[in-house]
């Protein structure tokens, strides 16, 4: 079994957007970039104009979405999207998926371990949550479904500082344990914690590279990412 290709996934104009298991990839641009849009042809939300998505060394880029959520591919939506009328364990047993080869294996008690505000209001209604309890919660049903790789849009959006540091200790975990990690962001310090990032400008990749040397490249921060 060869890593690489097992968890290669391809998209369009970004060749090899994902290299090995373990891996965090940031897409970076200013909004309008192309950023969710990328990620939500992936999970096979909005058609592929031209190209071909391949994930598994399989093209999943005429699959339906809940087709490619099978192959082990999670999707967190920036607008959180949770049942306000069901609790937060009801919420996570709606993502559950059975354990697939090659990915965590997820279940409710290990996902309180993992975010720890969540086992102390398992029996509360979600609606009655604040944002930051609700975007854990997202990832939290998302993992339930055992993906091999987690798309995130905007994890940090809208949240505050405490629970972005949070959010970034919880990717982090989420790496440690084997899962590859694709996440559209704005916030450049956050996006920090990624291994690669690619920055995008009108659906068009301006650059791609080690987030080490983008670190050093201030010309590239102001031209793309008003930084």
């Amino acid at each position: 079994m060869k890593i690489g290709r097992l968890y290669a996934l391809t998209v369009g104009p970004i060749p090899h957007l994902i290299h090995g298991r373990g891996e965090i990839v940031a897409l970076l641009g200013r909004n309008g970039a192309g950023k969710s849009t990328t990620l939500k042809a992936i999970i096979g939300m909005v058609p592929v104009a031209k190209g071909e998505i391949v994930f598994a060394d399989r093209p999943i880029d005429r699959l339906p979405a809940h087709a490619i959520s099978r192959l082990g591919i999670g999707y967190v939506p920036e607008d959180r999207r949770i049942f306000t009328d069901l609790t937060v364990a009801e919420n996570l047993e709606v993502g559950r998926q059975p354990p697939r080869v090659g990915a965590p294996h997820w279940t409710p008690e290990r996902l309180f371990t993992l975010f720890p505000n969540l086992a102390a209001m398992r029996d509360r209604p979600s609606g009655r949550m604040s944002g930051g309890e609700q975007q854990m919660l997202t990832i939290a049903r998302t993992l339930m479904g055992n993906p091999s790789l987690l798309l995130l849009d905007e994890p940090s959006e809208g949240l505050a500082p405490k629970i972005v540091e949070d959010m970034a200790r919880t990717i982090l975990r989420l790496k440690s344990e084997g899962l590859t990690v694709v996440l559209s962001e704005q916030n450049l310090h956050f996006a920090m914690l990624s291994d690669r990032a690619v920055i995008l400008e009108k659906g068009r990749i301006r650059y791609t590279g080690a987030m080490t040397e983008l670190a050093r490249q201030e010309d590239v921060h102001r031209a793309f990412l008003g930084a």
